[in-house]
């Protein structure tokens, strides 16, 4: 989450593992495209600097946020990627529809995690204005594109992590 405090494209904590072994799918919601399309290259430059060669990385657009999850599943099915990038944004508006999509959106993001057993990044905006998007996707505040890449990197290099400790313990 970005603040004052926190720009999105500045990672601390844990080391970035390098990338060049793991494939990777990002799926970017095609609505508010000014924004989706910086969080994509956000992502997708993010990918390429910490090592993921480009012939590894799928990338696919679905027409809006909602779709995220079943582009997600569709990517998740095909077997070849070891961890899916969903960006998108949804800016709240007068209607109740903000609330609906972003629930359905984390929570069908949260149970492909768990079905298919590889990280499936939650990379989407949930701002309150157009400006505040256009902040997080390369302004003021970083780019989420980039936390979302880091963050797949990140949980692959974990799960590598405990197949080395399996080992090491005779399992």
């Amino acid at each position: 989450m970005s603040s004052e405090l926190k720009n999105l494209s500045t990672f601390e904590g844990t080391e970035i593992p390098n990338a060049a072994e793991w494939k990777f799918g990002i799926v970017t919601a095609e609505w508010n495209h000014d924004i989706t399309s910086a969080l994509h290259k956000g992502a997708l430059d993010t990918l390429l600097k910490h090592g993921a060669k480009q012939e590894n990385i799928i990338s696919k657009w679905v027409p809006g946020s909602f779709e995220l999850t079943l582009g997600a599943q569709y990517m998740a099915e095909m077997g070849s990627v070891d961890a899916i990038i969903c960006i998108g944004v949804v800016i709240q508006g007068d209607t109740k529809h903000f609330d609906f999509i972003c629930d359905a959106v984390a929570k069908g993001i949260t149970n492909l995690n768990m079905k298919y057993n590889k990280p499936v990044i939650f990379g989407v905006l949930t701002p309150n204005t157009h400006e505040q998007a256009v902040d997080r996707a390369g302004g003021k505040h970083g780019n989420k594109g980039d936390e979302a890449a880091v963050t797949a990197i990140k949980m692959l290099g974990m799960k590598e992590s405990f197949k080395k400790e399996k080992k090491k313990v005779g399992y």
